[in-house]
């Protein structure tokens, strides 16, 4: 099935730090305040757990217990949902994002920018693989926190139509987080759509969330206000999108490159 009109819900939740049962409970009631129809619920960055680097204690098995809840949530609700939380794997640590559809198809991303600030290279592996995946027509570009940064990771081939990025952008550093999400939209001629949490965190990180819907213009759709939880709505036109890029093809004199593996 292809839609033209895609329905976008963004959760901005305060996290409980380190508390797996009790977020996963704390957005079961976020989600059950969802009206309307979305096709698409996005979550947070380590949504189960808030930015922690104490991988060892807190990372679960690839799709085990936070994985089969959000098979069952987007099974029952009607809606794909979308976030990251940590995983186990081989030995090594991700910073994993997750796309479970209501079919039970699964799209898997791992952050690829660690945000050495916080050492989050010293505890976690960084994702090797660019991914876009193809959800309702659409073509979805997923991105981590720290990704927004990177513009080159960002850059269109003409392959996609949306970024989802889901995040842990602290508040002293709300600006950036702003003016990086409308660039990446302005620059790829594309949707940008966000989530970011709000609150404290166990570090005593405050953060305000600003999270948003975002038109290939650099305009806001729709967003919700700053440090408040909740659930903020927008619908995204594929048509409108394309006609666009049709009238203004600056993606046809894109300079060509490649990208060095990781090391």
């Amino acid at each position: 099935m292809i839609v033209d009109r895609l329905n976008i819900s963004i959760v901005q939740a305060n996290l409980l730090w380190e508390q797996v049962d009790g977020n996963i409970n704390r957005i079961s009631k976020i989600l059950d305040s969802i009206e309307g129809k979305p096709h698409i619920v996005i979550l947070p960055e380590m949504f189960t757990t808030g930015f922690s680097m104490d991988a060892h204690a807190l990372a679960e098995e690839p799709r085990s217990h936070t994985y089969d809840w959000i098979l069952r949530e987007a099974k029952s609700r009607g809606f794909a949902i979308c976030g990251s939380y940590i995983v186990a794997e081989q030995g090594n640590y991700y910073n994993r994002f997750h796309f479970v559809t209501p079919d039970g198809v699964c799209f898997e991303y791992d952050k690829r920018h660690l945000f050495t600030f916080a050492n989050e290279n010293i505890k976690y592996t960084p994702g090797k693989e660019r991914l876009v995946f193809e959800y309702l027509g659409w073509r979805i570009l997923p991105q981590i926190c720290y990704d927004v940064r990177f513009p080159v990771w960002s850059r269109s081939r003409k392959d996609y139509d949306l970024i989802i990025n889901v995040a842990n952008f602290p508040g002293a550093r709300r600006e950036i987080w702003k003016t990086l999400l409308k660039a990446r939209a302005i620059e790829n001629q594309c949707y940008v759509a966000a989530s970011n949490r709000v609150g404290d965190d166990g570090l005593g990180i405050y953060y305000t969330g600003d999270s948003m819907l975002i038109g290939s213009v650099g305009q806001t759709i729709a967003k919700i206000l700053p440090g408040a939880e909740g659930v903020v709505h927008g619908s995204l036109s594929l048509s409108e999108l394309n006609a666009f890029r049709q009238n203004f093809p600056v993606l046809n004199d894109a300079d060509g490159f490649t990208l060095d593996p990781v090391v």
